[in-house]
């Protein structure tokens, strides 16, 4: 009788195991997260996955729905508009969402400059940017993936981030101004979802059907298609790469010297003198000297700064740099486009002669150190100055270094990666700032900027879902005839404005710096926007 009752125990616990791990979950895309806006004043769709013909319950903000996934288990719902509010809880099926808000979502893509952080303006924004939260602001980055043969139905897993003293820094700078300001104005919340990654061109940003007037670029996008391929030159270029970088390391003399040329007392004096913003180290005469550079000055410390944290500033470098004070590494930079900022620890700096030394890296055309940026070496309010001449040494020579192929650069990859999931999401708006990789083709922006805008309204199914594009800021020094190009694109970017008839041209040229393609300024173009997107919605405002 025991073996028999335990038997049929047995048996019921298996039966309760099969039913409960038959009752499958409700898949939600990664949008549908806890800390989401969703857009006011317009329906809101929801939409997962579940098994086929399974039932789906949806409780928010006292309404009630129901449908049921079809035969290959999806599922959406249309929610009634809501006006502005929360924060909200939603129950799906056995699920929970918390902490929703109904305000303004914006779609803000492009590049560099839309992707920008916050870390990298603090030098223009410190104050404002520290003293600033609001959880009325949320920010979702959608992270980076692109696909050459169909259209994603889900971004990579990301996270909704509230504007916090925490969160902050991972913001996009134009975004975080553009968040905070259009909040000070209206006071109703605010969604930023940043679809965006540098470098990349617009036709990467199109779908297939969207290109169709542009058989180049479908021609091109057809290279890829073939994932075996892809990764193989992936791996090939990998190599290529290490190849280079081991002989680098392998030829430095000043990595292998029986006193590395970074330490504190090797003897420089028989090196060169060389001043920092020259040209007379970079080149041979006739071609620029790639591979690595050595640069070493001594600078006199006052005892005032005695166990005191300090930073050095090294501008921008062209193109990577290794950073040692007195022997003691303290920093790395991979490419040419970040400040160098290196925090330097109390207890390096001495009273008198201290010793700093960069090292170089060019792995094509002409090294350089960026004029009109900050050298020096700051502790509290006081500086000094690196400017002028330094003890410059060849390490080694090298050719160029071997070019990688940008797949994030070819057409349609980034609209099926990042674009294409987001396609039953509302938006009040789409912010543009791009086209600093299609300077050098002109001549097609405008016809391509169109496809764009006219792609993705169809994509959301909001035929009359605004633009607002961000016009590219000023960039190269006056008498540099590649600045002609610049204007050309600028003039472009308005045509396409024109001629769209929903779209926004956002006057930005103003905020540019000479010397830097990411210039810091990115409130001005943010109060510009706001007021754009403020006074289009006036204008769109139904008659009462």
């Amino acid at each position: 009788m025991k073996i028999h009752a335990i038997s049929k125990w047995w048996i019921s616990l298996l039966f309760t195991c099969l039913a409960l791990t038959s009752e499958a979950k409700i898949k939600l895309p990664s949008l549908i997260a806890n800390g989401m806006v969703l857009q006011r004043e317009q329906p809101i769709k929801l939409w997962g996955n579940a098994d086929s013909g399974e039932t789906v319950k949806i409780k928010f903000h006292k309404a009630k729905y129901e449908t049921k996934a079809d035969a290959k288990g999806y599922w959406e719902v249309t929610l009634k508009p809501m006006k502005a509010g929360g924060p909200y809880t939603m129950t799906i099926n056995e699920q929970t969402i918390n902490n929703i808000l109904i305000g303004d979502v914006f779609l803000c893509s492009g590049q560099s400059n839309m992707e920008l952080m916050v870390s990298r303006v603090t030098d223009k924004y410190a104050s404002e940017i520290s003293s600033y939260e609001n959880s009325n602001i949320r920010y979702i980055k959608i992270p980076y993936a692109y696909n050459f043969n169909q259209p994603e139905t889900n971004i990579k897993p990301a996270e909704w981030k509230a504007l916090s003293q925490k969160n902050v820094m991972g913001y996009s700078a134009l975004c975080y101004f553009l968040s905070k300001l259009m909040y000070e104005k209206t006071k109703v919340p605010v969604g930023i979802i940043n679809a965006s990654w540098g470098g990349t061109p617009v036709e990467a940003w199109i779908s297939e059907d969207g290109l169709k007037e542009f058989p180049l670029h479908l021609h091109k996008k057809a290279l890829y298609e073939s994932e075996e391929l892809v990764k193989l030159i992936q791996t090939t270029e990998r190599k290529h790469h290490y190849a280079w970088a081991s002989e680098l390391y392998r030829t430095d003399k000043g990595l292998h010297e029986s006193t590395p040329w970074f330490s504190e007392n090797y003897n420089d004096s028989s090196w060169d003198s060389v001043d920092m913003f020259s040209h007379t180290w970079s080149s041979n005469g006739w071609q620029p000297i790639n591979g690595s550079h050595w640069f070493r000055k001594n600078i006199e410390v006052p005892a005032s700064w005695t166990d005191k944290e300090a930073v050095l500033r090294l501008g921008c470098i062209v193109d990577a740099d290794s950073v040692y004070v007195n022997g003691t590494f303290i920093g790395t930079t991979s490419y040419q486009y970040p400040p160098r900022i290196y925090k330097i620890p109390a207890n390096l700096l001495k009273p008198g002669k201290n010793q700093v030394t960069i090292r170089l890296i060019s792995n094509g055309g002409y090294p350089s150190f960026v004029k009109e940026k900050p050298y020096k070496l700051i502790c509290g309010a006081e500086s000094i100055s690196l400017e002028g001449n330094w003890k410059h040494r060849v390490g080694t020579r090298m050719p160029n270094s071997p070019q990688s192929t940008g797949f994030q650069n070819m057409p349609v990859g980034l609209y099926n990666g990042m674009i294409a999931p987001l396609k039953n999401y509302t938006f009040k708006g789409a912010v543009w700032y791009q086209g600093e990789s299609n300077v050098g083709r002109w001549k097609e922006y405008a016809s391509l900027l169109n496809a764009m805008m006219k792609d993705w309204r169809k994509t959301f199914h909001a035929n009359q879902l605004p633009f607002y594009i961000i016009e590219l800021a000023d960039f190269l020094a006056p008498n540099d005839p590649g600045r002609k190009a610049w204007a050309e694109l600028r003039a472009q970017q308005a045509k396409a404005a024109q001629e769209d008839g929903n779209a926004v041209l956002i006057k930005n040229r103003d905020t540019g710096e000479w010397n830097d393609i990411h210039p810091l300024d990115k409130k001005t173009a943010a109060q510009r926007l706001v007021n754009a997107i403020l006074n289009h919605s006036n204008q769109n405002q139904p008659e009462k």
